[in-house]
Order: C-alpha cells, then structure tokens, then sequence
C-alpha cells in the first residue's frame, strides 16, 4: 500500500519524500524490525488418531485501499477442546482506478475462493466441510442468486463461485469480528504477535453451535446495482363482453342477440308511440333471417372496432394506414353498414359482394371461432381447405388456416374418427414369469371356440357346441389343451379338475374376465365357505390347494398376451388339420394332445448356425426332462449304475434345463418391442371416450376418470371410469383422452360457480371451481 502511495506522486529514485509519507516509511521500518518476533504454530491439530471434528473456514473483507483473505482449520476433540490454526492468507491492493466497494468485496470472495481450494487440494481435505464467511451483505445476495440475472462482470465470477466449490456454505459475519478485516485495512506487527483474533481467530470460532447457521439476509438497494436489465415487450389484452363468451355455438349467439334486438326495438317503438300494427305471435316467436343477419352485423361491427379501432379511425379520416397495421396489405374500407371489408383485387369479377369483399376478422376473437365451427358443421365436417373454402366466402379471418386446423383438429366428433388409443410404457415382468419354480406352479387361462363336436360316431349323429380350454406356464411357455363341452362353470371345473390331476396345483392362476371364470371363482368360493357334511371332501381339497385366481381387467386382452398367443398357435394347427370336419369328443381330444406335444415341442427362443447347438431348449424339458419329439433310446437296465449316480445326473440335467432358460430364454425378454413411450395425459377428472370395436366410433360411451390405479413402477395403465348410467374399469388402451382447449375458458361470476372450458365441438365441459 506504501508503494501505491508513491506511485501517483511521480517521483524519481533520488527524490525526497514528503514528510508525511517520511513519518509513514519510519513507521513501517520500526515495524518490521519485529518480524523475528512473529511466530506460527506447526503442529495444526490434526492426529490420525484422535476422533475429532475438522473443518475449514475461510474469511474475506475488502477496503477502499486492499483486500484479503485468510483461512482457518478447526479442529475439536472430545467434543469440548477445539483449537483453531491459521493455515494461510493472501491479501491485494486495490486497484488504483476507482471501483465500488461491492466489487472489492467480490474480489475478495474470489480470491478467498482459490485459495481454500489450492489448500484442498494440496493437504488432501476434500472430505472436510468447507465454510465461507464475509461480511457484505451485497456479496452473499449476488453468491446466492442465478449467475443469469447479473451483469457480465458479476454473472461470470458469480459462475465461477458457485461451481469450483458447490459444497462449501457461505455465512455471515459482522465486520468487528472478520479477521479479514486486518488483512484489507494493515495492522502492527505487535497486534498479531500475541493470541488474537489474526493469529487463531478465537473471537469468532470458538462458538461450538453446530451446525452454524445460515442467516436470511435481507434485499439491499446496493444489489440491484449489478442486476440485468430485462427487456420485455408489453400490450394491452382485448377484454371481449361476457356475453360473447357464453356461448359455444354460433347459432345460440345469433338467436339470443336477435331476441335481444328485437326486445329493443319494441320498447324502444313504445316509448316513441309509434303506432304500428300489433304484430301477429307467429311474428313474435318466429326470427326471420334478416335479423339472424342483422345479429351477426351488430357482432362483427363491435369486434372490429375493439380489435381495429386504429384501422378504423385511419380510414374515416380518409388518412394512410399504421405501418405496422395487420390489415395494410388488403386494401381495407368501411361500407355503407360502417363494417370493415378487404378490398382485394377482384373487384372486376362476377362474384356476390360477399366473396368479392368479405369481412374481415382478428383471429382471435371468441367470434372468429364460433365462425370456424360453425362453417366447420356446416361443411359436413370437412378438412382444413374445405371448412377454410366455405369460411371465406363471407368472412376473412387474419390467419384463418391456422384458426380452422385447431377448431378441425379439436372437433370431438372429428376426433373420434381419428383418435389414437392412451398408451403407457410397457412394464416389467412380473415375478411369476422370471423366477424360477415349477412349471404350471403360475398358470394362465383362457377359452378358444367355440367349436362343434358329435354326440356319436356315424351319420345324423346330433352336434352340439364345445370349447377349447388353454392352461399355460407363465415361466416355461408350456401349453396344456382340454375340451370342454360347454360354457357354464361346472363345465369349466371338470377341466380344471383334470387339468390339476395332470399338471399339478397351481399356486397362482390368471384369467380374463370371462363369465364362465368369473362363475366358478364364484362357486370355488362359495364350496369354500358352506363345508357341509356332503361338500367336505371338496371343500377340505380346495382348502389344501390354496389356488389364488387372479382376474385382468375388463377389456384388456393385451394383459394376457401369453395365452392370447398360445390360442392363436392352437388356431393356426387346428385350421389345418381339421378343415370342416365335425369330430366326436374322443377324437377332438386325441386331436389336442397332439396340437399340445406340438406346441411343448417349440424352441423357446430361435436356432443358432452354431452345428453344436443340436438341442433346442423346449418347454417340454423342464417336466418330461426331454423334447416330446426325441426318438426312443435303447434300455440302460443291464448298465451297471450306482442309483446316486443316476440321481445326481438326472438333477444336474435338470439344474441345466434352467440354466438354458436363465441365459438363453430369459434375456430375450429384456426389451420392449412396443410402448417405449410414457403417456402423461392419464389424470383423474380428465374426459375421455371408450372404444369399443363392437360400436362405431360416433356411439363411443363418453366418461370420466374418477380413479387410476399406478402399477408397482408408478405407471397408471387401469382407470376406473364413470360414465352416465354406470362405472367400469378399463385399461388404458380401450381409452382415448379428450383433447381439451385451454385458449377460451373464462370464469364466470365469483365464489364457486361454474366454469365453462368450450372444447371444440362439446358444446360445455363443466367443471367446479376449486379455490
């Protein structure tokens, strides 16, 4: 600081000082002859083996002629001793060009800042927390903003701050007790010889709050000095009347207002006493089309003037249009209705006054689109170019396509013709079909048919109708076929009775929501419930197999798509082989068994060119120990085997069948063929349709979701829908959420009322205001 003194004096080396800066240079002399009397600890408290508590502090403070910075290790033993080392400092001038305390400040933080991370990184104390103290107010506020909202100066050092060590905490000290504030004014050398606060810093570390706190520091004037400016482009909204708002059909404005009209214009004869015939109440109740016309007048007259009142006004003074007016570039004037048409460059043509000049219109106004919709519904719902064609034959609206693609994209009964069903990201596998256990031990079911079997063989033998019962592994893809000849429940536990005896219980069993399934889980309950004395042996069997019956949700065939695959393959050989044929029950039943084999015979997953590789992993390893369709092999009896010997290679058999699935079947199942994608749309309380293939789309029943049911990922793929006569659950690939426009809603009144969300063709969606 003594040399920055001397430099704008401009003196020479063998210059004479003046006196002033003479009794300042005796001083400084006198001080640093004390130098050998300034010592520093070298020890710093830290032991390898103690259990202590170590932290790194760092302090900054800045005047109008330096700043610096001085850091501190902390350390405390026993929870009661602590001591404090002064590690290192640095201190700098300030510049001699004038620059705000603030930004001396700031410089001081920085500084601070590279040297606690040199210490870091030279000592290896990255575990250490790191706190950060100064006593600008200024400072911290800009530390804790977005490097984005301050000036270049302060956005960069701001950045680098915050990223070259985002753990440390910043704190606030006040100026009396910053050791920093030593370094940025001077001090003697005698005042940082003994313990003080230079030397260890005792005033402000030898609290033991932990954690420090971290006080909220108040906006200060000062801040804003460095504060981006932020330009922003304003106008003023168009406010259009309540009551165009209220409307969502064209057709209702224009016959409201024209019964207004006609109201006025009634009283307003009364009130002049004019005397005119009573008009007949044919007159009264009927509209004639003149003050249909009339209505629609007195609308477009007021929105032109609330959206084009400059226009407006320019053209009445006969004066040039505003450069920036939207309408410049269409010759616009205001007819004899004082109503604002486009003057265009067919005058010359043979087309009506309307097609040759039509009204022009904002884009959006509440009126432009009840215009579009209507031209829209008149056109027999018709695409863009066509509704756009029929619009402009009267009215030109500024930017008119895109108006007419939004009210045709969000048409409802467009939209039903076109809309794609919700989906949701395909899910993980359940546990039942990754985890190994016995095959059958988690079964799916379903029905195929119905088909027509023979009482007998032989002609004019009766027929009657029967069903193909499909029983498959959901671990090992194995297929179990049965025929059942009829529909009913009982019909369906004679299968399942023979299916058990065949193939074991099963621990858990899926089905659709077929009625038949639906009946015997039903009577498997109520046997359950009612042991009496002639049911006890069929109740004491059900007890002990303890089969749980789980049921997808109505409608979702997708949820089974294993089994819905295992019928279409038993359809595919059952085509083929039987043609037209009608068999007896004994025949179809041979039939299935050797469709069954088949199917067991299916590698799990395709063949490799590998010549080695000469046995495919079937279902049928994993429960007959081989392929159904390997030949016969020669007796081993006469072979003399140790029965432990054959044991153990009929288990490492088996423990290699599983092993096969695990590395070969199992990992074909890892990606996602379909539904990569998240569906965000599925909310409660959003409307939606539900498709149905039986119905056309215009008779789609329209709903509610009142409840979504998030699976075990927290994806929603089953909601429960209310529609006006019922509640059902359906997945969410038999939905299609409405699309809703947000452009026009408007609260009408205060304290709860209805809110009307006008979506396209729905003439209101009403919905409570929650506040």
């Amino acid at each position: 600081m003594f040399m920055q003194r001397l430099w704008p004096l401009g003196l020479s080396w063998d210059d004479i000082l003046p006196a002033s800066l003479q009794e300042l240079w005796q001083s400084l002399i006198g001080d640093l002859r004390r130098l050998p009397e300034l010592h520093f600890r070298r020890w710093i408290g830290l032991s390898p083996s103690a259990n202590a508590i170590v932290e790194i502090h760092g302090f900054a403070d800045a005047s109008q002629v330096a700043y610096g910075a001085v850091v501190y290790l902390r350390v405390i033993s026993n929870l009661i001793d602590f001591r404090c080392t002064l590690l290192a400092s640095k201190t700098r001038v300030a510049p001699l060009k004038q620059v705000s305390l603030p930004r001396l400040e700031f410089c001081a933080v920085l500084m601070l800042l590279c040297l606690v991370k040199r210490i870091v990184s030279s000592m290896s104390l990255e575990d250490l927390p790191i706190h950060l103290w100064s006593d600008s107010t200024v400072t911290l506020l800009w530390i804790r903003g977005h490097p984005a909202q301050w000036k270049t100066y302060v956005a960069n050092r701001v950045s680098e701050i915050q990223t070259t060590l985002p753990g440390a905490s910043w704190h606030h000290i006040a100026g009396t007790q910053n050791p920093a504030d030593l370094a940025s004014r001077g001090a003697p050398v005698g005042a940082l010889c003994a313990p003080s606060l230079w030397m260890d810093g005792r005033e402000c570390l030898s609290s033991s709050c932990e954690p420090w706190p971290r006080h909220e520091i108040a906006e200060v004037p000062e801040t804003d000095l460095e504060r981006r400016a932020v330009s922003v482009h304003t106008t003023g909204r168009i406010e259009e009347d309540e009551l165009l708002l209220r409307f969502s059909t064209l057709t209702k404005l224009l016959r409201v207002t024209a019964r207004c009209l006609q109201f006025v214009d009634r009283i307003r004869i009364k009130r002049k006493r004019i005397t005119r015939p009573r008009p007949s109440r044919q007159e009264i109740t009927e509209l004639t089309p003149i003050q249909i016309d009339s209505a629609l007048k007195r609308w477009i007259s007021y929105v032109q003037g609330l959206h084009f009142a400059r226009d407006i006004g320019a053209l009445r003074r006969k004066a040039d249009l505003p450069r920036n007016s939207l309408l410049l570039r269409f010759n616009p004037y205001i007819d004899h209705e004082n109503l604002l048409r486009i003057g265009g460059r067919l005058q010359n043509s043979n087309l009506s006054l309307d097609e040759r000049s039509p009204y022009v219109l904002p884009h959006n106004s509440f009126l432009s689109l009840l215009l579009a919709r209507d031209a829209h519904s008149r056109s027999l719902h018709g695409g863009t170019q066509m509704t756009l064609s029929r619009l402009r034959r009267r009215f030109w609206i500024l930017r008119g396509r895109q108006l007419v693609k939004s009210v045709v994209h969000r048409c409802l009964r467009c939209w039903r013709f076109q809309s794609t069903p919700a989906t949701q990201l395909m899910g993980d596998l359940p546990v039942v079909r990754v985890q190994q256990c016995r095959p059958f031990m988690h079964t799916g079911l379903d029905y195929a048919g119905p088909i027509h079997l023979k009482c007998s063989r032989g002609r004019g033998s009766k027929t009657f109708k029967g069903y193909i019962a499909i029983f498959v592994c959901l671990l090992t893809r194995a297929v179990y076929l049965d025929v059942a000849s009829g529909y009913s429940a009982a019909d369906f536990l004679l299968v399942y009775r023979r299916f058990v005896s065949r193939r074991g219980i099963c621990a858990t069993l899926y089905s659709d929501c077929g009625t038949n399934f639906v009946g015997a889980s039903r009577e498997l309950k109520r046997l359950f419930n009612q042991a009496q004395p002639r049911q006890r042996n069929i109740a004491h069997l059900l007890a002990n197999e303890g089969t749980e019956w789980k049921f997808n949700p109505p409608g979702a065939p997708h949820f089974g798509g294993i089994w819905e695959a295992a019928v279409k393959s038993t359809k595919h050989h059952l085509k083929r082989v039987i043609g037209e044929a009608v068999l007896t029950f004994e025949e179809f039943s041979t039939l299935l068994a050797q469709i069954e084999a088949c199917l067991n015979s299916r590698p799990l997953q395709p063949l490799t060119d590998d010549p080695s590789d000469l046995t495919p992993l079937t279902p049928a390893h994993f429960f007959l120990g081989t392929s159904l369709s390997t030949l016969p092999e020669p007796s081993t009896l006469d072979v003399p085997i140790s029965r432990l010997s054959r044991m153990q290679l009929l288990r490492n058999m088996y423990e290699q069948f599983w092993s096969r699935w695990s590395t070969e079947y199992l990992q074909s199942l890892q990606l996602r063929p379909k539904w990569q994608r998240k569906d965000v749309q599925i909310e409660v309380d959003r409307l939606c349709v539900i498709r149905s293939e039986l119905m056309p789309p215009c008779k789609w029943l329209l709903a509610r979701i009142i409840e979504v049911f998030p699976g075990k990922d927290g994806l929603i793929r089953v909601v429960r829908l209310k529609t006006a006569n019922s509640v059902l659950m359906r997945p969410v690939a038999k939905i299609s959420v409405l699309p809703l426009e947000e452009n026009y809603s408007r609260k009408i009144g205060e304290g709860g009322r209805n809110v009307r969300v006008y979506c396209s063709n729905v003439k209101a969606v009403t919905a409570e205001c929650k506040h």
